[in-house]
């Protein structure tokens, strides 16, 4: 249970981190958001982030072993990886239309599947 709720987590805090780092620039194609400066840019991407952190701390802290959790530090950070590739993929084909994944890049994807693999083999 923990496990699964530590991915869950993991996924939203992923979803709001992602989009603070690159929802901005989808919406630059709205003109009222044109007007603003680069620190109000910084400033609004640092609120959603805030939202990252609500959920990224407490996925650590219940996933890690030493609080109870199935994972050790390494694994974590290895889940919490391949999680933000996920969540950036589907990111990036939903919201940004123009941007394709090739064939590099899926195996790229593969070789770090394999990493969590590893990581998890005793």
């Amino acid at each position: 249970m923990k496990a699964w709720l530590t991915i869950g987590l993991l996924i939203l805090s992923n979803a709001f981190m992602t989009f603070a780092w690159y929802g901005h620039l989808k919406f630059g194609e709205m003109k009222w958001f044109n007007k603003w400066g680069l620190v109000s840019i910084v400033l609004i991407s640092w609120g959603i982030a805030l939202f990252e952190y609500a959920f990224q701390v407490p996925a650590n802290r219940i996933g890690f072993r030493d609080h109870g959790g199935p994972f050790s530090l390494i694994q974590l950070k290895v889940i919490q990886e391949v999680i933000t590739l996920l969540v950036f993929s589907v990111f990036a084909v939903l919201v940004f239309r123009n941007e394709t994944f090739r064939w590099n890049h899926l195996i790229g994807f593969v070789f770090l599947v394999l990493a969590v693999y590893f990581i998890f083999k005793k």
